[in-house]
């Protein structure tokens, strides 16, 4: 068990030396893998996606879904031009597109790959609803939350190769992997998880904002969105109630930064 506690500290202290600051925080995170590495292997993913799937395009929808993605991009980099943070978005390669499926949802991977859904349009409504999505999800990308999953996956699996190996004893290493690995998910892996969503609603909410949208609209498309009904502890992603009582409250701070920058008035 010694090795073990002497390979979480070297695991500790890695994560410590390799971190990278938020600027949308100001916040260390870790960054045990290079965005040069990482963007790489997303943009190639994301173009395997889009060959394997039906892509809309020449639509409203789809026209409405770059136009919006394209004026948050702009509002992010205001914002880090802005504060200090020239040049942070080397690398990203922006792209969106809208895809035929009647999923509620929307993702962006690492480098600024956005994908919406056909069956979240509904539950947005509107300009503003897709704002509050797009930016949500571009707010993954700013703050690196897949670098960030990617490292503590890269600790997570070292901690439990070194216990494997520390442990002699079969019954005690199988007890160990069992007891681990509920453990860390819940006990790590699914807050990290959750912070991250919750970071990401917090950051995304000043780029809609930014960008001209209404972040009313941000609280308002969580009442319209289904709750999974899987409770919180267990989930990736903050509940339902949680997340409109948070967005409520950064509205106002979300439009006096909007003010900042001479928006005073918001598209719905």
């Amino acid at each position: 068990m010694k090795i073990t506690l002497r390979v979480c500290f070297f695991a500790g202290v890695l994560a410590l030396s390799s971190c990278a600051t938020n600027p949308f925080t100001g916040k260390q995170t870790m960054a045990l893998v290079s965005n040069d590495q990482l963007f790489p292997t997303s943009f190639q993913q994301y173009d395997e996606f889009l060959k394997s799937n039906k892509v809309v395009e020449g639509t409203t929808d789809a026209a409405r879904i770059k136009r919006i993605g394209q004026r948050i991009a702009k509002a992010a980099e205001t914002y880090l031009n802005a504060n200090g943070y020239v040049g942070y978005l080397k690398g990203y390669k922006w792209e969106y597109h809208l895809i035929e499926d009647d999923q509620k949802n929307a993702w962006c991977m690492p480098g600024g790959k956005i994908v919406f859904y056909t069956g979240i349009l509904p539950v947005a409504q509107s300009d503003a609803g897709i704002a509050a999505i797009m930016g949500h999800e571009v707010a993954h990308a700013l703050a690196n939350h897949g670098q960030q999953r990617m490292s503590a996956a890269y600790i997570q699996q070292g901690i439990a190769i070194a216990g494997n190996v520390a442990i002699t004893d079969e019954q005690s290493r199988d007890m160990f992997n069992q007891y681990y690995g509920i453990g860390s998910n819940v006990g790590a892996m699914l807050p990290f998880s959750r912070s991250h969503e919750s970071e990401a609603d917090r950051i995304g909410i000043v780029l809609m904002a930014l960008a001209g949208y209404n972040p009313e609209a941000a609280p308002a498309l969580w009442t319209r969105m289904e709750s999974s009904g899987t409770p919180e502890i267990l989930s990736t992603h903050p509940a339902n109630a949680s997340r409109i009582s948070s967005l409520t409250s950064l509205v106002p701070s979300a439009k006096a930064e909007a003010k900042k920058f001479g928006i005073t008035s918001f598209t719905e």
